[in-house]
């Protein structure tokens, strides 16, 4: 049985490691032929090299999602090596790092260089991923899928006052953009996800105290267990296949039930 994503060519960001890695795997296990981007080229080869073990086609490409020659590149490389461009999965995104020992900085701890290195990773990277993505569709005549990686912390108060701010921009990119190119055929919704224990945020999911620390996010979503960038690669794949065909505008949460609230007393 074909796969979800049966022939499709993806461009999936941040593919080194977390969600991008998951996607391209995922992606290649449903039938996808992947550029995997990422802006450490060394992780993105090693994200090719596990997709071909298990069968799938994937070609590694550097890109720096903030540099828009860089992502206009990275497409290319697309079509010159698959013939065409049917998905842009924007994921690559950072956050402020952590202070040690105590946690999320507040706004006012944040420094300004990389308040600036986050919004334009966060910000910019998704909105040159999209003028790139649309040029190539509109050039093919039109059709293509659009999804980006904003977060719950983009819907709701969590996670950090800047960090929440730049996916609250991708949340609304990802409604506006959809109404204006509905037209051409292109499909535009993104992802949510919540607590994941992934190096994007400073953190070593093999570190010693991976299980502690996965407790500890499940602890903070109803369905008790944090979320697992396969979960959040698997929602970003079904909005990206025909499944989706009618889906547009939308800002899927990825949360074990955080958003929608908690119980009364809970």
């Amino acid at each position: 049985m074909d796969g979800l994503v049966q022939g499709k060519v993806a461009l999936i960001t941040g593919a080194g490691s977390g969600v991008g890695r998951a996607a391209v795997l995922l992606f290649c296990e449903h039938g996808a032929k992947v550029i995997a981007a990422d802006i450490d080229g060394t992780s993105a080869e090693e994200t090719a090299r596990l997709a071909a073990a298990a069968g799938g086609e994937a070609v590694a490409v550097t890109c720096n999602v903030a540099d828009p020659t860089s992502v206009d590149a990275a497409v290319a490389k697309a079509v010159e090596a698959f013939g065409r461009l049917d998905v842009v999965y924007n994921n690559a995104g950072i956050t402020i790092s952590p202070i040690p020992g105590k946690g999320l900085r507040s706004l006012v701890e944040c420094d300004p260089e990389e308040m600036k290195r986050v919004e334009d990773v966060n910000i910019n990277g998704v909105v040159y991923g999209c003028q790139a993505a649309i040029r190539q569709f509109e050039a093919q005549g039109g059709g293509g899928a659009i999804v980006s990686t904003a977060s719950v912390a983009g819907l709701m108060g969590y996670g950090g006052v800047l960090y929440g701010t730049t996916k609250g921009a991708v949340v609304q990119l990802t409604r506006a953009l959809a109404i204006e190119v509905a037209d051409k055929g292109i499909r535009v919704n993104a992802v949510c996800p919540a607590g994941m224990l992934t190096r994007y945020a400073g953190m070593d999911p093999d570190g010693e105290h991976r299980g502690r620390v996965l407790e500890g996010m499940g602890k903070a979503h109803p369905l008790g267990r944090a979320i697992d960038p396969r979960d959040t690669a698997s929602a970003a794949m079904f909005l990206c296949s025909d499944l989706a065909s009618n889906i547009t505008g939308v800002n899927l949460p990825v949360d074990g039930g955080l958003y929608a609230g908690r119980k009364v007393g809970g």
